[in-house]
């Protein structure tokens, strides 16, 4: 029994092309606003032009910094190519007041998998005093030897400020950076997450 070809029957399938920022949301514009930690304000200052070229230029987004509010300020564009470029310069202009260098920050426009993720050392255990003093110290390491050496391993930023811990980098990668500094905080000696850390590592390098 012949099977007969039905595929030139079928109808051409449609190639619409994308639709940009202003016509998904109906010609209205889309803000995101970026609040700016007094700590944060002069280190914006310089580094405004290397801030604002890659979101304008490339990204096609407005920004401007609202001197009396103290924020960063975003919008589209009628140009806009994809309404997601808001978001994502938000969370770069987030990640940079967070405190991560702009070289680093600047990712986030680049590569969809990543993100930021926060948390503060009490949400691991409740250090007072000298103990609070001795984890901190613990996660950087001496010249913050034991910082570099977990953001080499695991390919991730680390951003320590204060209690607050702030990572950057892929879901995966951020959770071995996270298991590293969480032990560090309860304890551990910065040789045993050394050696932990090459092992998870060297899996992690097998499986892709």
């Amino acid at each position: 029994m012949e099977v007969e070809n039905t595929s030139s029957s079928l109808p051409v399938k449609p190639n619409f092309q994308p639709l940009k920022a202003h016509e998904i949301s109906s010609g209205q514009v889309q803000f995101r606003k970026v609040p700016v930690p007094p700590h944060r304000y002069t280190p914006l200052k310089k580094a405004w032009m290397e801030i604002y070229t890659p979101i304008y230029d490339q990204m096609k987004i407005d920004i401007r910094m609202n001197l009396k509010g103290r924020k960063v300020e975003l919008k589209t564009r009628p140009d806009t190519p994809d309404i997601s470029n808001l978001q994502k310069c938000a969370d770069f202009v987030h990640a940079f007041m967070l405190g991560f260098d702009v070289c680093d920050a600047v990712s986030l426009l680049r590569l969809d998998e990543l993100y930021v993720e926060s948390f503060e050392i009490k949400d691991v255990k409740t250090l007072r005093g000298e103990h609070l003093s001795r984890a901190i110290g613990r996660l950087s390491g001496k010249g913050g030897k034991t910082k570099f050496a977990i953001e080499n391993s695991t390919r991730t930023r680390i951003v320590i400020a204060d209690t607050k811990i702030h990572i950057l980098g892929s879901f995966a990668n951020i959770k071995i950076a996270r298991d590293s500094l969480c032990s560090l905080i309860l304890g551990s000696p910065a040789g045993k997450v050394y050696s932990k850390l090459r092992a998870v590592t060297a899996r992690l390098a097998e499986r892709f």
